[in-house]
């Protein structure tokens, strides 16, 4: 669908949203990955839960809870990016592609939590060893590499477009380095008997995963404040903007993430030589899609620079 100007108050509405980099226009690929993803970790977290008790090991039983985690986080972001396909309705006039934000944020405070809760326990038996079956921790972690690493890959690919997707990538492609830190926990075990390297090891995986989920509970909080995408340079649109042909002022700028893939943008231009037509407008909106990946672009005109716009201040909104 092309871009329309509501010609009653001249706003441009980009209407043509490219999806390259969003979950929907993957289909079945990432459908797939959920559904392959939340099956395997179902299975396994209850197989790595009941080695875990079987052989005291408070890492395995860490990445048990760290697995847990990801499948609640899968089901999560798998229901997002469900909503987000749903069209606009005269309540929710954007759709509910900003689900996926919330999914994000979900996902990286509930992991944090999981976190909390494995380093606790970690820290109890870092105090109290007890004696620990590492030949089973080996095997089943060595599993859970394996398991977690091909869901890591099924995901790989929307990692870099959709925040969304990154947080599923990043809890996969997590658990799979916390099954490897595992396993060599394990053979230190037996190789040394020092029972204390499995809790050791359980509070090095907690920091680890603390290191990775920091970058996307900060996106994810900027981004449900409405924060412009960190892809997205403010500066560089401004000026872009103020650049055009005819365009003597350029006030209340907006740029907001409608969802995790999908950028919008909103502005006032004064051009004192009149209203430059439907095609300045459009070609707009195909530059602002091209130069910065914003696809919804509504642009006021206003024709006098006496006009008093009450929202020309930046202070106000």
């Amino acid at each position: 669908m092309a871009p329309h100007r509501d010609s009653s108050n001249g706003h441009l509405h980009g209407a043509a949203h490219p999806h390259e980099h969003a979950p929907r226009s993957f289909g079945f690929a990432f459908a797939f990955a959920f559904a392959f993803g939340t099956a395997l970790n179902v299975v396994f977290v209850i197989v790595e839960a009941i080695f875990g008790f079987l052989g005291n090991s408070t890492a395995l039983l860490a990445d048990a809870g760290h697995n847990l985690s990801d499948v609640c986080g899968l089901l999560v972001a798998w229901g997002a990016s469900v909503l987000s396909r749903r069209t606009p309705t005269t309540r929710y006039t954007y759709g509910l592609g900003s689900s996926s934000i919330l999914a994000a944020l979900f996902n990286a405070m509930f992991l944090l939590t999981a976190v909390g809760a494995i380093a606790w326990e970690a820290a109890q038996r870092l105090a109290h060893p007890v004696p620990v079956a590492g030949t089973t921790v080996m095997i089943v972690a060595a599993v859970g590499i394996a398991i977690n690493g091909a869901t890591a890959w099924l995901f790989a690919s929307g990692r870099k477009g959709d925040i969304n997707i990154r947080g599923a990538f990043l809890h996969m492609a997590a658990d799979a380095a916390v099954s490897a830190g595992v396993v060599v926990a394990g053979a230190i075990i037996l190789l040394t008997g020092w029972d204390w390297v499995d809790p050791a090891m359980s509070l090095l995986i907690c920091i680890v995963i603390v290191w990775g989920t920091w970058s996307l509970l900060k996106d994810s909080v900027r981004m449900s404040l409405a924060a412009v995408p960190p892809n997205v340079e403010p500066a560089e649109v401004r000026s872009y903007l103020g650049q055009l042909p005819g365009v003597a002022q350029l006030h209340d700028l907006h740029i907001w993430p409608m969802s995790t893939t999908e950028t919008a943008l909103t502005c006032h231009l004064v051009m004192p030589g009149g209203h430059p037509g439907d095609e300045f407008l459009m070609d707009a909106a195909r530059e602002l899609q091209h130069r910065f990946s914003i696809g919804h672009a509504t642009i006021q005109i206003e024709t006098s620079e006496a006009t008093q716009c009450v929202l020309e201040p930046d202070k106000v909104v």
